[in-house]
């Protein structure tokens, strides 16, 4: 089993200074490659690797698309069995591989896989992107065993497991090549943020496992891209989160769901209103324009897509958290 360690990069010299040491020492498999797929940096982040490191090798986009277009563009130039998604800001740990590898050799339905996600500024912690393996609501609101909105759990290894997830993160993100090209890889209209749950729930759409791997780990920085405080991440979540939904959920009431998500999203708007975040409020008017403006495209798409009938954990993730106070996974129900 080929694997390819694919990490995008954008004008990340720092990020590659400090964090390719050590997925070239946890790496030495005979069978993985490791490749920098760069994003037109302008910085000087390539010559770096070339210099420190000439072993790794790289694939030159055009333009800097975003994580969709980047890595759709550069995954054409790669052969392997598993292609690895990895952030640039992604520390990894001695045999980080070996279980993923192990579970993929052994589950032969199982098309995507994430590891064990924590918090490099706070290693105790799960981290906010991926945490324990995610899962969505009904309205599609996303969320993730260790971490519920802005609640983060400390890890005390309560999930050091191997189970079904409904979604796994992007900034550690394990994938066969062959189910990659047979969806067609990530949606570049997202550009960046939630592809990697369109992904999965398409996969999971044609009847695709995919795994949380608690045996492994890794700690993300997070936000080094785009920093959570930015109103641009806000737009993006928002924006593509509705995309997800019109593209994959089902279609009894499909309608009435949006409808109760646009609405959600307006008290969410409201909250950031009286919180004086008057960007973050401008932020979720302007994705739900541009979510009227790619609509269409959206419902041609999902044409072409089959559809699963269970696909949250959840009712109301807002309901479970800001009405009921229940901040960790174990205290939900399905």
């Amino acid at each position: 089993m080929k694997i390819a360690i694919v990490i995008l990069n954008w004008n990340g010299k720092q990020l590659l200074e400090k964090f390719i040491p050590s997925i070239v020492k946890y790496s030495t498999q005979n069978n993985v490659h490791i490749y920098i797929a760069d994003n037109a940096s302008t910085d000087d982040s390539v010559a770096f690797i070339k210099r420190n490191y000439p072993a790794i090798r790289i694939i030159q986009n055009a333009t800097n698309s975003g994580y969709a277009k980047g890595y759709n563009d550069a995954l054409k130039h790669v052969d392997a069995d598993i292609f690895a998604l990895v952030n640039s800001d992604i520390e990894v740990t001695e045999n980080w591989l070996t279980p993923v590898i192990s579970v993929f050799n052994e589950s032969p339905n199982t098309a995507i896989i994430q590891p064990k996600i924590r918090d490099y500024k706070n290693k105790e912690l799960f981290e906010y992107a991926g945490a324990g393996g995610g899962f969505i609501d009904k309205y599609g609101y996303p969320f993730c065993r260790g971490r519920i909105f802005s609640s983060i759990e400390k890890d005390t290894q309560q999930y050091n497991d191997t189970i079904s997830i409904f979604w796994a993160s992007g900034a550690c993100f394990f994938i066969r090549a062959t189910i990659f090209r047979q969806l067609n890889g990530f949606d570049e209209t997202y550009f960046a943020h939630q592809e990697e749950i369109d992904l999965c729930w398409r996969a999971k759409n044609l009847n695709f496992d995919i795994k949380y791997v608690g045996e492994a780990t890794v700690f993300h920085v997070g936000g080094a891209t785009l920093e959570a405080a930015n109103p641009k991440k806000t737009f993006l979540n928002f924006r593509n989160s509705l995309f997800s939904l019109v593209k994959n959920a089902p279609g009894n009431r499909l309608g009435l769901l949006i409808l109760s998500r646009l609405l959600l999203d307006g008290i969410a708007g409201i909250k950031f209103f009286l919180e004086l975040k008057f960007s973050h409020t401008l932020a979720i008017i302007k994705a739900h324009f541009s979510f009227y403006y790619y609509l269409p495209k959206m419902l041609k798409k999902r044409s072409k897509t089959p559809e699963i009938k269970t696909y949250y954990f959840i009712k109301s993730i807002v309901w479970s958290y800001f009405v009921l106070k229940r901040s960790t996974f174990r205290q939900l129900k399905k």
